[in-house]
């Protein structure tokens, strides 16, 4: 899912999503890029540097998913700070396409963390909202963070509760569960450091920190080491970004898929590129991509659920009631589209395939390489692009080998 508040500068993608979106690959898709086809290992989440991705699979609660398809999910540890009390939570959407760790608190259950102040002593509380028009409402607390088998980290997170305090107006319908969310938590890994950045520092009515005291909660600024950030962010030494790994998958769809998700690029021996291209992204994680000869802003996000593009006469809108912003051609539709840096660097063709996607909700798969639907503005290519690729987000003001973040390489 892609943020969409105005820290960072981060547009509003309005993607349409189901559940909150997040999604697989898409499989029987191919690229042709300026550079050569990705050879980077496959890597299995035995190494301490990687945490295993299930896409409809075990790590995804059969309570919250429902018939949320092309969903990634990921485990996390949490710790009461400076202890060795921990509690590993599964669940967690693996999201490319926002910044910070969010659980819910009602899954934080053997736990205790501590609230962050906000500089007028009040409660530090966020309201975080996305593309899809979904928002999550919650104090910012400090735990401490293990990734894989990484040494845990001491950060700020939300714990999202929509009955903290009084929510702002733009979170006063923010997702109260996580039957209602699709999920126990977010763990977002985008391409900035901060989920809001010095945008935030200076000003008040930022739209997302609030100070709260008691149940009165107004705006407030927040220092940087008060925010919450992208959990890769602040490791030791795997910090410059993560490779999201994930299989093909067959056009007509998988029960479930299994991947990995390595923390740092060419940091240790399991995650040094070799022959991927490099597209450089701006101010707001997006890059270019031209379709049926009109070039739009897009972005890489695990976190929505299909690919989402401007609808055309290339494929038809699927005509059953409640599936009206889905693709559901007749046929199997093959397509292409060109992506280049946000600068107009590093060109490279993706072809991908759209199916039905009415027929691909009626069968009993759940992870679809084809599914794709309508959005206006942009290109996001969610889930389905990751299926079959070696994807690296590079955090930005970080270096490797593939250049200084922001970028997305595959």
């Amino acid at each position: 899912m892609k943020s969409s508040n105005a820290c960072m500068t981060l547009l509003v993608a309005m993607a349409l999503v189901a559940g909150c979106g997040s999604g697989n690959g898409a499989s029987g898709t191919a690229s042709t890029t300026t550079g050569t086809t990705d050879t980077t290992t496959s890597t299995t989440a035995s190494a301490s540097n990687v945490l295993a991705i299930t896409v409809n699979g075990s790590l995804c609660s059969s309570s919250t998913s429902g018939s949320y398809v092309n969903k990634p999910c990921v485990s996390v540890t949490i710790c009461t700070p400076g202890t060795s009390t921990c509690q590993t939570i599964s669940d967690i959407l693996l999201d490319t396409g926002s910044y910070g760790l969010r659980i819910f608190g009602s899954v934080l259950t053997g736990v205790s963390l501590t609230q962050v102040a906000s500089a007028s002593g009040g409660s530090l509380a966020e309201c975080v909202q996305f593309g899809d028009g979904s928002a999550l409402w919650g104090p910012v607390m400090t735990a401490d963070v293990v990734m894989g088998g990484e040494s845990g980290v001491q950060m700020p997170i939300q714990v999202i509760n929509a009955s903290f305090g009084s929510a702002p107006a733009a979170c006063r319908s923010a997702d109260a569960s996580p039957t209602a969310a699709g999920f126990n938590g977010i763990l977002g890994v985008g391409l900035f450091a901060r989920d809001c950045g010095t945008d935030c520092v200076g000003t008040a009515n930022n739209g997302m920190y609030y100070s709260c005291s008691g149940t009165s909660c107004t705006a407030t600024a927040a220092e940087l080491v008060k925010q919450v950030p992208n959990p890769v962010a602040l490791l030791p030494v795997d910090n410059n970004g993560v490779i999201v790994q994930l299989p093909t998958v067959a056009t007509a769809g998988a029960a479930s898929a299994t991947g990995s998700l390595i923390l740092g690029i060419g940091t240790q021996t399991n995650n040094v590129p070799s022959s991927v291209t490099t597209y450089p992204a701006d101010s707001s994680a997006e890059f270019r991509t031209t379709y049926n000869g009109t070039t739009y802003y897009s972005f890489l996000d695990t976190g929505s659920n299909g690919l989402f593009f401007p609808a055309t006469s290339l494929l038809s809108a699927c005509a059953v009631s409640g599936y009206s912003g889905w693709f559901c051609p007749s046929t199997n539709t093959s397509l292409s589209a060109v992506n280049a840096g946000y600068d107009g660097s590093s060109t490279g063709t993706v072809s991908f395939t759209i199916g039905n996607a009415v027929t691909m909700f009626n069968s009993s798969n759940m992870v679809f390489p084809a599914l794709g639907g309508s959005m206006s503005g942009g290109f996001d290519w969610g889930l389905p692009f990751f299926l079959g690729r070696s994807v690296y987000v590079g955090i930005e003001g970080t270096g490797s080998t593939l250049g200084t973040g922001p970028y997305w390489a595959y």
